[in-house]
């Protein structure tokens, strides 16, 4: 088992995001890296720091117009005057605005309201996508990796971000650019994602593939975020009919009742006999997680990836959403024992 991470990844520190009616402080920090980089140092396991891949294997994913903006969004929002707030946020969305100036492109490249941008967001932003690249290009690269096992300490997350906009503390879809970026040697990918919240914008970049199976079990997201997206009937368009598949689980649902549903989307994953697996771990299902609508206990999360590790694929691991922060190290601890038992 190999893991990845790089300090850089601790700049980004969101202050304020606005939700359900109010100006509300982030749970997504800084904070939360460090507490999950203590697990593999208490297990006596190394954290490989990610070099640089590069923007290529991103912008195959993303748009460029959209990178810009999170590269040089922050600089352009605080030339316009004084009263411009420390962080790129906007309250209004317009879908392909062609509006010139800053606040119109935040109009356009922030799809909702938790997605702020701070001074140092990007290089962030950056190096978690390079963190997750680092997995994609050991496997690429090793003929050895049939049943490989890397995991990818990330932050922020990405499974939220969509081709051209960012939302849900989201910005590149580190799933979505290790997916692509395999595609050079591996014909079909999966991706399977637990984190309570449904991944839409994983949904949305490869809804009209076959080559990428989505399976996603979350909480329902019927006035839960994503709001938008993560119903049972989204299955895709055009040959990616049949490749997108949700579980949305009703609020409140216990353990038994999310492993029931993992269980479906595993069965999904071996018929579809995927030539590497893409795991979106959330912590976030974490039964005391500020997050949470279900009930898995600490020991669930080594039941989770003895359940991956059973497939006998290759796997890569990317840690997005948990924000019950003195549990992440030993939530992540127990994950990772379900591999090294």
């Amino acid at each position: 088992m190999k893991i990845y991470s790089h300090e850089n990844q601790m700049l980004h520190h969101p202050k304020t995001y606005f939700s359900r009616g109010q100006m509300r402080e982030p749970q997504e920090k800084p904070e939360r890296l460090t507490e999950l980089l203590k697990a593999p140092e208490a297990m006596g396991l190394e954290v490989i720091t990610a070099k640089d891949i590069g923007i290529d294997p991103i912008l195959a994913v993303h748009a460029f117009d959209y990178v810009e903006f999170l590269k040089h969004g922050h600089d352009e929002w605080m030339a316009v005057d004084e009263e411009m707030g420390e962080e790129v946020q906007t309250t209004v969305y317009i879908p392909n605005n062609p509006g010139l100036g800053i606040l119109a492109k935040a109009a356009k490249y922030q799809a909702d309201g938790s997605a702020p941008i701070g001074k140092h967001s990007w290089t962030s932003i950056y190096w978690s996508a390079q963190t997750a690249l680092n997995a994609a290009d050991s496997l690429l690269d090793d003929a050895t990796s049939q049943n490989a096992i890397q995991v990818c300490i990330t932050r922020p997350a990405g499974h939220h971000a969509r081709k051209s906009a960012a939302g849900g503390f989201c910005y590149l879809n580190n799933a979505a650019i290790i997916a692509e970026h395999l595609r050079q040697k591996y014909q079909k990918i999966a991706i399977i994602d637990t984190d309570m919240h449904h991944g839409q914008g994983i949904q949305e970049i490869f809804y009209n593939r076959k080559d990428v199976l989505y399976t996603s079990v979350h909480g329902s997201p019927i006035n839960f975020y994503p709001v938008v997206a993560g119903h049972e009937h989204e299955r895709g368009e055009g040959e990616g009919y049949g490749y997108n598949i949700n579980f949305p689980m009703p609020h409140g649902t216990d353990e038994a009742g999310f492993f029931d549903q993992v269980d479906k989307s595993i069965a999904s994953l071996k018929l579809f006999n995927p030539d590497v697996i893409v795991h979106v771990l959330g912590f976030d299902v974490y039964k005391d997680d500020p997050q949470a609508k279900c009930e898995v206990s600490t020991q669930g999360f080594k039941t989770l990836a003895q359940k991956l590790k059973a497939l006998s694929k290759p796997v890569i691991v990317l840690v997005e959403g948990g924000y019950c922060i003195e549990k992440l190290n030993e939530n992540l601890q127990a994950f990772l024992s379900g591999f090294t038992e």
